[in-house]
């Protein structure tokens, strides 16, 4: 009788860090047929696309909910990483307590003409969930160290991503959904 082997941590986080990378599922929208967004996905964009500028950002908008249901946005530095949203603030801050209380957020590029809107939950890590990659790709792009003494770090899980790019609208309208 064969043995089944278990793989070994190194290879189940590869395989989930791959996984991360994948580009999730797109598809159109939902938007009144006046703005005339095409049924297919001909003229659609590619997650790399949306990818990039999510990445390449500098400044983010994240919006959160207050206990009373206002939104509350607020201008954020932060970091994508494998399918993920990473930023820090400070633990007495309004984003912080919203995210305490609600996890649902929104987090958006700075580039509104190629704007790229991130839907998801956020989620506070321990020092010890945090990828050792984002605390290298933190201080190379704002020269900043990712501290989480100075505040708790927080992931953005994406669970639906909308592109709409003002110079390829209509037709560069695109949504992926995330698994």
């Amino acid at each position: 009788m064969a043995v089944k082997k278990t793989p070994s941590k190194s290879a189940r986080v590869k395989k989930s860090q791959a996984l991360a990378r994948q580009a999730p599922k797109s598809s159109r929208p939902v938007l009144p047929k006046v703005y005339g967004v095409p049924a297919n996905l001909e003229g659609s964009l590619s997650w790399d696309w949306a990818r990039d500028r999510i990445a390449d950002s500098h400044n983010y908008l994240i919006t959160t909910v207050r206990p009373d249901s206002r939104p509350h946005s607020m201008v954020v530095w932060g970091i994508w990483l494998d399918n993920a949203y990473y930023f820090s603030t400070g633990s007495t801050t309004r984003k912080s307590k919203n995210l305490a209380a609600n996890p649902h957020c929104v987090v958006c590029n700075e580039n509104i003409a190629e704007a790229v809107i991130v839907e998801g939950q956020a989620r506070q890590l321990a020092v010890g969930e945090i990828p050792q990659a984002a605390f290298g790709l933190y201080q190379k792009k704002y020269g900043w160290k990712l501290d989480p003494d100075l505040g708790p770090v927080f992931k953005v899980t994406p669970r639906v991503v909308f592109a709409m790019p003002e110079k390829l609208f209509p037709a560069g309208a695109t949504r992926w959904i995330f698994d």
